[in-house]
């Protein structure tokens, strides 16, 4: 015989679907359901909870049940991640952290590899556009450019999905929703840093087509500025995916021996892009019997665990652990709500280890 709480049940999940079409978060108070649908508080309440226990609601002890933001068919709830790389360094914890999250909040997850490259982002795209997810988690590729691929990032929002980037956004593709770090801020602060510690001939090396690079150089510039310590832009050196890319999978430093032969001797101290260049500048610097810290300091980004590999150990910024990963989710389900989330922007945080000394005079 068929219950009365599995016919409530059908209902409900309907209602569901309605709610979230229109960005609705509530269900209608217990009470309110015993008179919409002529049942008892009893049948509310076996209902709910069979809702609750498949993530399709949640109850607030003392306020009511509010919808997950997933649909009752399951199939529809899926999730598809686009990171630029695949290497060692951040992105397995990043994307562990991305799909362990999303697992929980009950999304099915798909993850596609750019390689940094907007070609293959474009057949990723194209692919999704064929079934596209409710929601699209992705990293830009080559940030600091603008996408040529605006149009199936507009195709795939007009077929319903709900996209969030992290890691920076498209400068042609607004508005959009994203969570990044505050670059700017980190880079000023780690040339604070080295300004308090008496260095004045301060050298970076910044990553050029990503906009992560260049806000971290125009931080670490302008806190030479608000020193009133003259800027050099000879002492910056750039590089970009390929040569990344070579690091990577064949351990080609030669962008770094080059760096190194032209900095200045008179550089005490270096900011580098991330923890995975540093790593490799100081092997580099040690052939060159130039020594770290006692010849020349090194700070990084990302506090990765290439920070306590490194000999010595990098002082580095970092940010809480899953941070990332969590805004990502927390802003895409929100907005899988119909609720209007705010981008978010990622404070720095320092750890000093021992790749810094002060400069003597």
């Amino acid at each position: 015989m068929y219950k009365k709480y599995e016919e409530l049940i059908g209902y409900l999940k309907k209602d569901i679907s309605e709610s979230i079409a229109r960005g609705i978060a509530k269900l209608p108070t217990e009470s309110q359901l015993c008179k919409q649908y002529h049942v008892s508080r009893t049948t509310v309440n076996r209902a709910l909870t069979t809702l609750e226990q498949e993530k399709l609601i949640y109850k607030k002890q003392g306020s009511g049940s509010y919808i997950t933001g997933l649909l009752p068919d399951g199939d529809q709830n899926k999730v598809s991640i686009l990171l630029t790389s695949d290497t060692e360094y951040i992105f397995p914890a990043l994307l562990g952290d991305l799909e362990s999250l999303l697992s929980k909040e009950g999304y099915l997850v798909s993850v596609f590899i750019t390689h940094n490259r907007a070609d293959i982002e474009r057949d990723i795209l194209q692919q999704l556009i064929n079934d596209p997810p409710r929601g699209l988690i992705a990293e830009p590729s080559r940030s600091a450019l603008p996408t040529p691929n605006y149009d199936l990032y507009e195709e795939l929002s007009a077929k319903g999905t709900s996209t969030v980037f992290f890691h920076g956004c498209y400068s042609n593709l607004p508005p959009s929703l994203y969570v990044k770090d505050d670059n700017y801020a980190g880079g000023f602060l780690l040339g604070e840093l080295l300004l308090k510690q008496n260095h004045k001939q301060i050298a970076g090396i910044f990553q050029l087509d990503t906009i992560q690079g260049q806000e971290r150089h125009l931080g670490f510039l302008r806190s030479m500025l608000e020193a009133g310590v003259p800027i050099d832009e000879d002492m910056v050196s750039w590089f970009t995916t390929e040569q990344l890319t070579r690091l990577q999978q064949k351990q080609d430093t030669r962008f770094l021996s080059y760096f190194i032969r032209q900095m200045p001797k008179s550089c005490s101290a270096i900011i580098c892009h991330n923890d995975e260049i540093a790593y490799w500048l100081i092997k580099e610097l040690s052939y060159s019997n130039i020594r770290v810290p006692e010849d020349v300091s090194i700070v990084s980004f990302d506090n990765s665990y290439l920070s306590e590999l490194s000999i010595p150990r990098l002082t580095s910024l970092s940010h809480k652990p899953q941070e990332t990963a969590s805004a990502a989710v927390s802003l895409l389900t929100q907005k899988l709500l119909g609720q209007n989330p705010i981008s978010m922007q990622l404070p720095w945080y320092l750890v000093e280890r021992n790749s810094t000394l002060w400069r003597a005079g």
